[in-house]
């Protein structure tokens, strides 16, 4: 059975017994989570989130792109989150390249140059790639000062978060 088609029969029987209709637009616990895509780290799992609780964003490498500024602004603008959480983790994929060495191999591959992605922003050392996206945030100006903006980097061999300190 592909993938998808097991995806499709899990769904089925989470929503046979989903008991949790009617919850409220804005997160309860009013955080936002920016993490990286990868499949070894649940973020609500290893956060205690529930349903409901905390809005969580994801993309390669928990680049506070401009995506996912656009989702921290409204999450905060919008649906009143008051703190935000940045997470990377070890043995991240987005350590394993250079973007132009990629970007000029998907290209020669392909015989194709797409305007976007422009960038695939791969990084050189966890901390600080965490400080840079935590300045990201900070830095705009539809994003409050008195937000706190914090960084960690998840461990996928040990499940524990150690903060990165600016």
């Amino acid at each position: 059975m592909p993938v998808i088609d097991e995806a499709l029969a899990a769904n089925k029987r989470y929503a046979d017994s989903f008991s949790q209709p009617n919850l409220a637009m804005p997160p309860s616990r009013k955080l936002a989570v920016l993490a990286c895509m990868d499949a070894r780290l649940h973020v609500s799992q290893a956060l205690g989130i529930k349903l409901g609780e905390a809005h969580i964003i994801r993309n390669a490498g928990g680049i506070v792109t401009e995506d996912a500024l656009r989702s921290l602004i409204i999450s905060h603008n919008l649906l009143g989150t008051q703190e935000f959480m940045i997470i990377n983790h070890t043995d991240c994929g987005m350590l394993t390249f250079k973007d132009d060495e990629v970007l000029d191999k998907l290209q020669k591959s392909t015989g194709k140059a797409p305007v976007a992605p422009a960038r695939l922003y791969s990084f050189t050392n966890l901390e600080d790639n965490v400080r840079r996206q935590i300045q990201r945030v900070k830095s705009h100006p539809w994003i409050p000062e008195s937000i706190p903006v914090r960084g960690f980097i998840y461990d996928v061999n040990t499940g524990r978060l150690s903060e990165v300190r600016g």
